[in-house]
């Protein structure tokens, strides 16, 4: 089993930066895929990125490629999302999650964090 938290979120004005963190417990982190999803109110979670168990194969929405970059450190039991030149359409809470396939699917994931707010307002 794996329980994962994420933090790192916040307020930050139109093209500033955020970098979120989620952290993992339990021996088995670097078997997962990794991926994070938002949900803004009203909307349905979607997908924002994913990275293999390796790290070697990562994928972005089209809506944050560019600007966003996934990593994660299996030493660490770790996965960032850096966050540039966010929009005003970023905002939302971002989830952190695990599964045992690659899949940007949100169904493919068993594994959840509590969420984390981002809000991008002037």
């Amino acid at each position: 089993q794996v329980q994962l938290l994420e933090s790192g979120g916040g307020l930050v004005q139109p093209g500033g930066s955020l970098r979120l963190s989620c952290a993992a417990s339990g021996p088995t982190f670097s078997t997962y895929t990794m991926a994070w999803f938002r949900q803004a109110p009203g909307k349905d979670r979607e997908f924002v990125a994913i990275i293999s168990s390796t790290g070697y194969s990562r994928s972005y929405a089209d809506s944050v490629k560019g600007r966003f970059t996934l990593s994660r450190d299996n030493a660490k039991n770790t996965v960032d999302l850096q966050m540039n030149n966010l929009k005003p359409e970023d905002t939302a809470v971002y989830f952190c999650a695990a599964a045992g396939r690659y899949s940007i699917r949100s169904e493919s994931y068993r594994y959840w964090g509590q969420g984390t707010q981002v809000t991008v307002s002037s």
